[in-house]
């Protein structure tokens, strides 16, 4: 389903529906849990931050069975999270109806916004109904979270988790995990770097406000090639044009946008020195990966977003109009996005550089 209709049918229907459904009674703890279901709409960030808490979850209750219920462009990712049994896509012909008529009991939704999600909740059969109260949604649920925008969406995660006994915590890296057979495949495509050092370069993003510009990571491939490491880009399909303009005339320069699962891409950053990215899903792939990072935020917001501690380094400006992203809405720039713009690629090099004693 494409994302535009989805959010067009949510504020309809989905207002309509969580105005009109019973209200869901406060709810109170019960014997540890034996199944849980998640539900994780959105793209592949949200799904990379959410693992943490499902591990936490899968240590508290080891006997538990997690589920997630997603959607088809994020639900590769919880096939890199080991305490994930069952994945499901709501998009993908008649699972949602399955999903309806089973039994769970915990129902976590992490959808920050949107309220489609928290009637599918309500729908659930489940002792404990968990969601964020951000609006009308919370009707939904017995235990309704309050949701704040400069709180790192990680930790967000795991407020959802306090009415089961769970904290966030010191996060043991690298949290998500890469599976054999897509090593074994990306062995082969990076074998023509002659094991050289590589620094991998992710130039896209969802929308064009957040997307640096295939120009400068030219000229930063080019720089970091004359350092004697290879370039590697990374990403879609949608990502294969741009990656070859990166990489044109480069060696050593590799361009995989599009040519391997998001499990290999996975592969591709776990053997990497670190990654140049703007605020994408990507990005949070390499953090769970325990991979360092140089990323560009402009109208993200960079509290909640931006990855942590010292083998990251977050470049953005400080304009009055950045950022302006809020429930994962970014309205159209009026100056050109000039929050990303005008990060050089001289200060991105810097980035590079401060990471490099520390690379591996």
């Amino acid at each position: 389903m494409r994302i535009d209709v989805l959010k067009k049918a949510d504020a309809c229907v989905g207002r309509l529906l969580v105005n009109l459904l019973p209200q869901v009674d406060p709810e109170t703890g019960g014997q540890d849990p034996g199944s849980i279901l998640l539900i994780r709409p959105g793209g592949i960030g949200d799904a990379v931050l959410l693992s943490p808490a499902i591990l936490a979850l899968k240590e508290k209750f080891p006997s538990c069975r997690i589920d997630v219920l997603a959607e088809r462009r994020n639900a590769q990712v919880f096939g890199l999270c080991p305490a994930v049994e069952r994945v499901d896509c709501y998009d993908r012909g008649g699972t949602l109806l399955r999903v309806l008529r089973r039994r769970y009991d915990v129902v976590i939704d992490t959808e920050q916004w949107h309220r489609l999600s928290a009637v599918v909740v309500r729908l659930i059969r489940s002792r404990l109904k968990i969601g964020f109260g951000t609006n009308e949604r919370r009707r939904m649920f017995g235990h309704a979270v309050d949701y704040r925008h400069d709180r790192y969406e990680a930790d967000s995660f795991f407020d959802l988790l306090a009415s089961l006994g769970i904290s966030p915590g010191p996060v043991e890296m690298p949290f998500l995990t890469v599976p054999e057979a897509a090593r074994k495949e990306v062995a082969k495509l990076l074998s023509g770097l002659g094991g050289r050092p590589f620094v991998a370069l992710f130039p896209g993003a969802s929308i064009a406000e957040r997307r640096w510009g295939g120009a400068k990571f030219r000229e930063l491939a080019a720089a970091i090639v004359q350092q004697g490491r290879a370039a590697v880009v990374v990403g879609g399909p949608e990502d294969r044009e741009v990656g070859d303009f990166i990489v044109e005339g480069l060696a050593p320069g590799l361009n995989l946008a599009g040519r391997t699962s998001l499990a290999g891409s996975a592969a591709v950053l776990s053997q990497a020195q670190m990654l140049v990215s703007g605020d994408s899903g990507v990005l949070h792939l390499a953090v769970g990966l325990g991979v360092p990072t140089v990323s560009l935020f402009g109208p993200g917001i960079a509290e909640k977003w931006a990855p942590r501690g010292d083998r990251h380094v977050v470049i953005r400006r400080h304009l009055d109009c950045s950022p302006c992203t809020r429930f994962g809405y970014t309205p159209d720039c009026p100056v050109g996005a000039r929050c990303i713009q005008e990060i050089s690629v001289e200060e991105v090099l810097r980035g590079v550089a401060s990471l490099s004693g520390g690379g591996r």
